[in-house]
């Protein structure tokens, strides 16, 4: 059989390669003292250091569906950020440092240079945290991948000392809910965005401009999910619980962080939904209950604080709201919305 069998079967070696090298130097950039060995072997290396009785924090998720509008916009850096901000957040919930953040790239036809512009981001995203990229997988499957096809995932290891995990066990009745801003979709509720654009059939509309947005479309849906770690990593002390609004909005992510004999009641003229989700809202015609469970409507990361903790969160980060409260739930739903 020829020594070209692979590359017939639509598995190319060299671009293999190629983007191995690219990928390593971008984790090598991210490296920590806690780092041991180099890109490239059978399994990583990482020594935790700096705790006294720490617990290990994981995470794996993507993008979702925004892998679609990226692709279709030529823009596969931001994405990159957007995966390990996604996981950090979710670890962060917890009290958790990021450590380290592996990742899985799977195409249909390997192309070196989307895979070093998605390692780009990540490695942009972890210098920014002091987290290592460690190692990852990236998989050419023709038969599995179609194409131009294309997944991504990724995985975040963090720790946090056992006394200061956040587990919501001190929220009690009164607490403050305080709302940090997105920076717009993040990575959520894309296949709706889709549809009511109809993206798929018309990716034109991705470049067009919107009097609600300022900008394009695809500009609006591209921002780069925002990371919450630097703000609130020196303020864990003030917090009790905290939700990171992501698949699911504010009715299924806020109540996973309290006990069940709570609700949270927000009051929805303590913020503006920016217009990008007013207009999703209008072209789709879409009720604000599925609004609230989509999409995270301006609101990225939920925290709930005693009131005297909030003003000192508030005074650290002028950008937070107190957006609601918490309240005995009773017999009811445990969210619910005022106007």
């Amino acid at each position: 059989m020829s020594s070209h069998a692979y590359r017939a079967a639509g598995v190319h070696r060299d671009a293999a390669a190629e983007a191995k090298e690219l990928i390593g130097q971008h984790a090598r950039s991210t490296f920590t003292p806690g780092v041991l060995g180099d890109i490239g072997g059978f399994g990583s290396l990482f020594q935790v250091q700096g705790f006294k009785d720490p617990v290990l924090v994981s995470h794996t998720d993507g993008v979702g569906t925004k892998l679609r509008v990226g692709a279709l916009m030529g823009q596969f850096d931001t994405l990159g950020e957007d995966l390990v901000h996604h996981c950090v957040n979710d670890i962060l919930t917890t009290g958790a440092k990021p450590l380290f953040f592996l990742d899985y790239i799977g195409m249909g036809s390997l192309v070196p240079e989307r895979v070093e512009a998605l390692v780009k981001g990540m490695a942009r995203a972890c210098r920014r945290i002091d987290c290592a990229l460690v190692g990852g997988e990236t998989a050419e499957m023709p038969g599995v991948y179609q194409g131009d096809d294309l997944d991504v995932v990724g995985f975040v290891v963090g720790a946090v000392e056992r006394g200061d995990i956040l587990d919501g066990h001190t929220v009690q009745d009164g607490d403050a809910l305080i709302g940090l801003p997105s920076s717009g979709l993040h990575t959520n509720g894309f296949s709706l965005v889709r549809r009511i654009f109809e993206v798929d059939d018309n990716p034109d509309v991705l470049f067009q401009e919107f009097p609600e947005l300022g900008t394009t479309l695809g500009e609006a849906l591209m921002a780069p999910h925002r990371c919450y770690y630097p703000s609130l990593a020196p303020l864990l002390r003030y917090i009790k619980a905290m939700a990171h609004i992501t698949g699911g909005g504010f009715i299924d992510n806020v109540p996973r962080v309290f006990p069940g004999r709570f609700r949270a009641r927000f009051n929805l003229g303590s913020w503006k939904p920016p217009g990008l989700f007013r207009l999703i809202q209008d072209r789709g015609q879409v009720d604000r209950d599925e609004m609230y469970r989509v999409f995270n409507m301006g609101i990225g990361m939920v925290l709930v604080a005693g009131v005297e903790e909030a003003t000192s969160i508030q005074a650290a980060l002028p950008d937070a709201l107190i957006i609601g409260q918490i309240e005995e739930r009773g017999d009811g739903d445990a969210v619910v919305f005022a106007a």
